[in-house]
């Protein structure tokens, strides 16, 4: 900053004035942050005094940080009190800049820290969002903001960055190895080369891009010598590079192994409104150099990657540790083999001083007229004092509403106890005894009926637990005080009559039953309800002994409600020790503005007061919502001695304060600041002595303290004496309090933390600071621990909670050797801090506000205050943030929830976003992994408004927070991901791998059918040798024998085909083909029929006309742009001369509608074969040689590839007589199918099989599901079918439909009990959920569970595995998805982690032999071994079809041979991952069954960090993640890992499922998604096996054509 030399009070008033104009016009927004900094440079030059640095003097004061409302010495200029007027203006109308909820702790240092991301411009790419999603942003060109607020200056505010980042001006000779490291590997975007670097624990390198501020340490010189830093931050510049180096080990590109792509480096050019995707000239921002127009170059003209990264490869190789070897037991968590582990960094500050000795307190001094018990002293003030005003309540204006005097309190507390004991219940049966707890419902707006119920249950000997009022069912947390409730045991609750009017009721008026909450009996405790005791009653007041005397709440980080326990003897201590120290005298005023039910508000305002007849005024709420300033009226109208406040009170009041000229405060003795422990407290507490000194306020009567509610007070600041130095301020190194040690800070002005001390231990109280985790270990006097207590004043035990009490209130410390250092216990205070010079206590943070990410510990509070310090007016609504983490793959990570102004533009949430991530990248040294905003006032709140952060992160995790802008950054946060694998050359032959297979005892893994069988009777060789001679051959010896039936929407049999009827059709088609088509012998022929019995025929119309059939599914109707194209493409592709079908489809071909996706005129001839001619074919064409093409099957694979395979006469007889034997299927028998007969087994059992073996087969089209969606079922039940054929669309279809009404089909009479077998048929690995669900769900329809199996087929081999009616059922294995991802198979135990299921693929036909090779060097492998499923049968197909006879390219994928051990089989290569395994069971012929598992397509894997993944495992992952994800599809796109998930609820949950889908992605894959994609249901394209069509989707994707709802970049 500019003005570091300037003493800004000493300017002339002029530039003053022109410093706070502008000033203003940031706040505004009306300037960019680029234009303030030059501007007010150019005010402040001439006035730089440039003098050598030197330490303040002793005492130094730190100033506050410089805000508008808080100038030294002259009054504010006109400016600012202009703006305190705007200010004051909008608090009135709603607060629409409300100053109130600024930061101004860290704005310096964060400022300081963005302007070291000026140069670099912003790239991060914004999220695409629909425009109907949210409120629209003003905006409507969107541009990426950069790191400053705009460009250079106002007038390019929409200039394009250019490709090469600009080199900062201030560093001449940039150019240096390590700068260029910096900028390749981390790109500009959240983080300097700190992130990586401090999450590593190793030193901050003195990079030359990271200029050094000077600091000096504002501490006491005694302190100094104590706390050297240990180790010279300044290093070579050579070993800078080095640690530079590793700082970016995990980040490193490197040339073999998959680099996460580097979303970061340069900026993306702006966007039009509505482009989610730059297209390919620019998606510069996206690859780490991949493409031409992200390379970066260096000044001298290398690509940067070349040049860097093997180098670090190098280094790195050297550095890393050797693995562990693998954990020998399952289910033993084995994230020592998964997670690299960064190294322990030499030099991490480490603390270096003695082991601590305890501190204690001043001794409790005795007083001889102290009461016995707290109720004597009210007792002693009601008898004596009975006029004296005890407690003096306002209402909402602020205006006093009642005065309770000390003889009312105790005459109503007298009158309540008595009701409590006698008149609750019947005479011999009360409710209450002495010991009961009960509950204390009261609203925060009347403290009165608040105190005569606590004072009226201590009289009783009842114990209070007071509670927050619940508004609604849905309160944050109200299950969690329904456990607290329960764990004390109460039943009865204590409330006024207005309170209990406004609890929610249920339609009949009771009071409504809270969730978690037992059954509860409501007393209104209102004066007219109570009964007067009589004459001779008075309430037993004993000696305090240790007996509980009430409970106070405490919700816990999980947010779990538990009541501490405080005994009588410790209520009457703490009030003794607190009078002691505060120096409470009789009859004084105090004003509390607290919340009265529990901690200070409770002990100071409500116990201690009473004690010393104290007349306390108390101001709700409401009232400061109102008025901020009224806590400070009411001292000076009163005269107060004292106020009790929280730091928000004092900022509130500083903004208002200017509507108040004649306020004193001069009559404060004590200003005690409740959470003086807070890191912003500092800056309230500076600055609001400021503003009001003037109004005579004293230095020395601010008196921050420490508080838990386990430990009740810890410390407190006694009041000063007028005109003593105030105590030092603590300015220590944040890196440093990170590794838990403290440290003066020296070198880096940015990252430093004052906090101020919160005064001495308590008065007879012992105090030790022990390590938080582990054991309770003394820490040394330069550690951070946890502050513990040995006092009578605190509490005694988590009631009913005996099990956590111990850990907490029973701790013996140790020392260092592990030995008690005595027998006293302490109690732990869950605060963190540390004993400074003169014993004083200084608090860093709190247990529940800890995150430990990669073994460094933040404090939630300091980054909040760093949040707030990104001047968030424009985008933060009331400064509502939330900061918690979340374990995400072993380590925490740290999430930022903020909630977003309902006038703020996406364009300044963003901006804002970004800057959060640099400011607590640079000043905390720490990556965000997530950071979200939501709409305002939807975060969970606590009772008095704030966020309630346990119910925020369990909304978080659950996918309920809403957010409408997220920004992830995984990239630069998870550190510790497993290092990619390189694929090592593989050094052993197949030769070698075989040798030493059965060197070890273990068989090649292999496994065939049984045999074809020969077939004796020459007879039925003619009738099998070709299909259409079978067809004819039944029609003569059988010719009324129905083949087919095909069934309606409705069950009804529409149309049947006996063997004579197909075959008359097939030869009318036949003479239509030779007639009106004039085609030749060996012609193509394409059939277009939707699935029936027309396709049938007409495929034996080709046979007999001699032609080739190739059956195309015909284009839908309603979406004739996308399905015609792919009609279109087979028929170029397959030549053909000619196209069958039906008169309605010959209609849409050549329809308007189809004139705008195809050319129609150039169609080949098309045949309508609705109404033909009774006409017959001269003769029925015989092939010469069975190895003639029978008919073409094409199909699009996943992948995208449309392939079509030819077919020959001998495959076709060869597959219908292995189905045949598979299956056992005669003439007698009847199937049903009920899939797409377009391509692969679907067609085959559709149109051959029934014609082969003869049997009934019942067809089922599945579209007509979507009529009648019992249909198939019904079907199987009504026609007691034993053999079903179905695919995995079918399945899934009935299984999400008829899943909740099996009671309804069995009403029907539906009865499954007759299905013997039931197959899909896919070409993937078997879906075992699905089936095992299907099977779940119909068992109750009488489905047996070992009916249900599947097939498996590719495009070389249709069929190679189908589950007959004989043999042992399909068997389960489990392996680890670890060991798959380095093509390798290792069986795990059934629920081992990270284990995935795979079931058998079916039963390997008769006649194939499968072998699995080792794709790479050809050679087979050992049983249990992945690798690629090579096949050998009669069946295989002859090879691709393809236009330019490029067969060779493929004729390996048919006919190919091993390179080693049988050289002389031919087999067909399937592009399968698989395995075999030898099972237990034993086969039809005795002997032992080999079981082939397939695990997926090799096409479709993917290859990122050198692992190999599985689509469907990640996308099993992610539809799990939250109940909204309908369907998910993963692809790769420059390195990137994309996930398009489809949402079935309401667009609001879109953003809900980033991190949720990000999140689970991580921790079950090790991987970091680059991109989601939140699309409409049905978006992502499925084939007609039910396959999902990847790359048709990302080709999609990458040409905008998805319309998605949410596009994520993660960073």
């Amino acid at each position: 900053m500019a003005d570091r030399g300037v003493d800004l009070s000493a300017l002339p008033k002029e530039v003053r004035d022109q410093l706070a104009e502008l000033d203003l016009e940031l706040s505004e927004g009306d300037i960019t942050q680029k234009g303030y900094e030059k501007k007010r440079t150019k005010l402040l030059v001439p006035y730089i005094i440039h003098t050598p640095v030197e330490p303040p003097p002793r005492n130094d004061v730190r100033p506050p940080a410089p805000s508008s409302s808080s100038g030294h010495g002259p009054p504010p200029s006109s400016s600012s009190r202009y703006r305190e007027r705007r200010s004051r203006r909008t608090h009135r109308n709603g607060g629409t800049r409300d100053d109130r909820y600024r930061s101004d702790i860290h704005s310096e240092a964060v400022q300081a820290a963005l302007a070291k991301h000026k140069e670099e411009k912003m790239a991060l790419p914004m999220p695409t969002k629909r425009r109907s999603t949210y409120v629209p942003s003003p905006i409507e060109t969107r541009t990426p903001p950069d790191s400053s607020s705009a460009s250079e200056d106002e007038t390019s505010v929409r200039r394009q960055s250019s490709l090469v980042i600009p080199v900062p001006l201030h560093n001449p000779n940039a150019q240096s190895l390590d700068y260029w490291i910096n900028r390749t590997t981390q790109g500009s975007s959240t983080s300097s080369s700190a992130s990586s670097t401090m999450s590593h624990g190793e030193p901050k390198p003195q990079s030359q891009n990271q200029p050094q501020p000077q600091y000096k340490p504002q501490y006491q010189p005694l302190y100094k010598p104590q706390y050297q830093p240990h180790y010279q931050p300044h290093q070579e510049p050579h070993a800078a590079a080095v640690t530079d180096m590793m700082a970016h080990s995990r980040i490193a590109p490197s040339e073999n192994s998959a680099p996460p792509p580097d979303v970061t480096a340069v900026a993306l050019p702006a966007r039009g409104p509505r482009v989610d995707l730059p297209s390919n000239a620019t998606v510069r921002g996206m690859s780490r150099g991949q493409s031409r127009s992200s390379m970066m170059e260096t000044a001298d003209g290398v690509p940067v990657n070349s040049r860097v990264s093997t180098k670090i490869q190098q280094l790195l190789n050297t550095l890393k540790r050797p693995k562990r070897p693998p954990l020998s037991e399952f289910f033993t968590d084995d994230s020592e083999e998964i997670v690299e582990v960064p190294q322990p960094d030499p030099n991490t500050p480490k603390p270096e001083g003695r082991q601590i000795i305890p501190v204690k307190g001043e001794p409790l001094g005795v007083v001889s007229n102290w009461p016995p018990a707290l109720q004597a002293a009210l007792a002693r003030w009601g008898a004596t004092q009975g006029k004296s005003p005890a407690l003096t309540a306002l209402d909402i204006t602020g205006k006093p509403l009642y005065t309770l005097t000390y003889g009312k309190l105790w005459s109503r507390s007298v009158k309540l106890a008595f009701t409590l004991l006698n008149k609750l219940g019947t005479k011999n049966e009360q409710i209450l005894k002495p010991g009961d707890r009960v509950a204390l419902v009261f609203p925060n707006s009347d403290p009165g009926m608040f105190w005569v119920a606590f004072y009226g249950c201590l009289l009783a000997e009842v114990i209070p637990v007071p509670i927050e009022v619940p508004l609604s069912r849905k309160d944050a947390g109200i299950s969690q005080v329904g456990f607290l409730l329960g764990s004390c045991g109460v039943g009865l609750a204590l409330t006024s009559e207005i309170c209990l009017k406004g609890l929610p009721k249920t339609p009949a008026g009771e009071i409504m039953q809270f969730k978690g909450w037992p059954r509860m009996k409501w007393v209104i405790t209102d004066s007219k309800y109570l009964t007067k005791p009589s004459k001779d009653w008075q309430p037993h007041i004993p000696t305090a002994n240790t007996d509980p005397a009430y409970i106070e709440y405490k919700a816990n980080k999980e947010g779990t409600v538990v009541g501490v326990a405080v005994s009588k003897v410790a209520m009457l201590t703490h009030c003794q020790a607190l009078t002691q120290a505060c120096n409470y005298c009789e009859g004084e005023t105090l004003v509390n503005v607290l919340d009265f039910k529990k901690d200070m508000g409770l002990w100071h305002g409500v116990l201690t007061a009473v004690m010393n007849r104290i007349h306390t005024i108390s101001v709700p709420y409401a009232v400061m919502k109102a008025c901020p300033l009224s806590w400070v009226q009411r001292v000076h109208i009163h005269k107060a001695r004292l106020a009790l406040v929280k730091c928000r009170d004092l900022h509130w009041a500083m903004m208002a304060h200017r509507e108040q000229r004649d306020i004193s405060l001069v009559s404060l003795r004590m200003l005690i600041v409740a959470d003086g422990a807070n890191p912003w407290s500092v800056s309230s507490c500076d600055a609001f002595l400021n503003v009001f000194q003037s109004h005579g306020l004293k230095p020395e009567v601010i008196c921050p303290c420490a508080t838990s509610p386990e430990a009740m007070t810890v410390a407190i600041r006694r009041p000063g004496l007028p005109g003593a130095p105030l105590p030092a301020r603590a300015v220590l190194s944040l890196g440093g309090l990170s590794h838990g040690v403290i440290r003066v800070n020296t070198e880096d002005k940015n990252s430093a933390l004052t906090v101020q001390d919160v005064g001495h231990v308590m008065p007879g109280a012992l105090m030790c600071i022990v390590k938080p985790d582990g054991p309770p270990q003394l820490c040394k006097t330069d550690e951070i621990g946890e502050i513990i207590i040995n006092s009578r004043a605190g509490g005694t035990m988590y009631y009913g909670l005996p099990g956590v009490t111990k850990n907490t209130f029973e701790v013996i410390p140790v020392n260092a050797n592990g030995v008690p250092i005595g027998e006293i216990p302490f109690v732990r205070s869950g605060l963190l801090g540390f004993v400074g010079p003169g014993s004083l206590i200084f608090v860093v943070g709190k247990m529940e506000g800890l995150l430990q990410v990669s073994g460094r510990r933040h404090n939630a509070d300091d980054l909040v205050a760093t949040a707030l310090a990104v001047e968030p007016v424009k985008t933060v609504y009331r400064g509502r943030i939330a900061v918690f983490s979340v374990t995400v793959f072993y380590d925490e990570r740290v999430v930022i929830v903020a909630e977003q102004r309902p006038d703020a533009s996406e364009e300044d949430s963003f901006q804002w976003m970004s800057r959060v991530l640099q400011a607590i990248d640079s000043i905390h040294q720490v990556g965000l992994y997530c950071l979200a905003l939501v709409p305002a006032n939807t975060l969970p709140k606590t009772p008095l408004g704030g966020i309630h952060i346990s119910d925020t992160k369990q909304f978080f995790l659950e996918g309920n927070l809403h957010p409408c802008n997220i920004l992830m950054c995984p990239h630069t946060c998870v550190t510790n991901l497993p290092k990619p694998r390189q694929k090592q050359p593989v050094g052993v032959g197949p030769a070698s791998v075989m040798v030493g297979n059965l060197v070890a005892g273990k068989r090649i893994a292999q496994a065939s059918g049984r045999e074809l069988g020969v077939i004796e009777d020459q007879d039925l060789v003619r009738k099998h040798q070709y299909l259409a001679e079978a067809l004819q051959w039944r029609a003569q010896t059988d010719p009324d024998h129905v083949l087919y039936v095909l069934l309606n929407a409705k069950g009804v049999a529409v149309s049947t085909a006996t063997c004579v009827q197909l075959h008359k059709r097939a030869e009318k088609i036949a003479a239509a083909l030779m007639e009106k088509g004039s085609i030749n012998t060996g012609e193509n022929v394409v059939l277009l029929y939707t699935p029936g019995i027309d396709l049938i025929a007409s495929f034996y119309g080709c046979l007999y006309a001699g032609c080739v059939p190739v059956n195309v599914r015909p284009p839908h109707p309603q979406n004739l742009a996308a399905t015609l194209p792919t009609v279109r493409m087979i028929i170029d592709v397959s030549k053909a001369a000619c196209i069958l079908t039906t008169q309605n489809l010959m209609r849409i071909l050549r329809s308007k509608e189809a004139a705008a996706s195809v050319n129609i005129k150039t169609w080949p001839t098309i045949i309508d074969t609705d109404d033909l001619p009774r006409r017959r074919p001269p003769q029925i064409y015989k092939p010469p040689t069975a190895e003639m093409i029978a008919y073409l099957d094409f199909s699009v694979s996943t992948t995208g590839m449309l392939t079509g395979v030819k077919i020959s006469h001998a495959a076709v007889s060869a597959l219908c007589r292995s189905i045949k034997l598979q299956c056992e299927l005669y003439s007698s028998r009847q199937i049903a199918i009920c899939l797409d007969p377009y391509c692969g087994l679907g067609f085959v059992l559709w149109c051959l099989a029934s014609v082969y073996s003869g049997h009934q087969s019942i067809l089922i089209p599945p579209f007509e599901l979507e009529t009648c969606l019992s249909l198939w079922l019904s079907t199987l039940s009504q026609y007691r079918v034993r053999d079903t054929f179905c695919s995995y669309s079918v399945m899934e279809f009935c299984t999400k439909g008829l899943g909740t009404q099996t009671e309804l089909l069995k009403a029907r009479g539906v009865n499954l009990s007759c299905v013997r077998s039931c197959v899909v048929i896919a070409e993937e690995r078997p879906r075992l959920a699905l089936t095992h669900s299907f099977s779940k769900l119909f068992k109750d329809l009488g489905l047996s569970t070992r009916a249900v199996s599947t097939a498996f087929g590719s495009r070389v081999n249709l069929a190679v595995c189908l589950q007959g009616t004989t043999g042992p059922d399909p068997c389960t294995v489990y392996v680890d998805m670890k060991s798959l991802r380095h093509d390798r198979v290792r069986l795990v135990e059934r629920g081992a982690p990270q284990s995935l299921p795979l079931m058998e693929s079916g039963k390997i036909l008769p006649g194939v032999r499968v072998i699995i090779v080792n794709p790479e060097t050809r050679g087979p492998l050992g049983d249990s071994h992945l690798g690629e499923i090579w096949v050998n049968s009669p069946h295989n197909a002859s090879g691709y079809y393809t236009i330019y006879g490029e067969e060779s390219l493929q004729a390996d994928h048919f006919n190919t041979k091993l390179s080693f051990g049988d050289p002389q089989t031919l087999w067909a290569r399937t592009g399968y991952l698989g395995f075999v395994k030898r099972t237990e069971l034993l086969d039809a012929s005795g002997d032992r069954h080999d079981a082939l598992f397939v695990v997926g397509s090799l096409d479709e894997t993917l290859e990122l960090r050198g692992l190999r993944y599985h689509p469907i495992d990640i996308e099993t992952s992610v539809s799990r993640a939250h109940r909204s994800i309908a369907e998910s599809a993963v692809f790769t796109w420059t390195n990137l890992l994309v996930v398009v998930s489809e949402l079935c609820g309401s667009e609001q949950d879109a953003l809900d499922l980033v991190p949720l889908i990000t999140n689970v992605v991580l921790e079950e894959h090790h991987l970091i998604v680059g991109v989601v994609v939140i699309v409409d249901p049905g978006v992502i394209p499925i084939n007609s096996r039910g396959e999902k069509q990847r790359m048709h989707l990302r080709d999609s994707f990458l040409a905008d054509q998805l319309d998605p709802i949410y596009v994520a970049y993660n960073m």
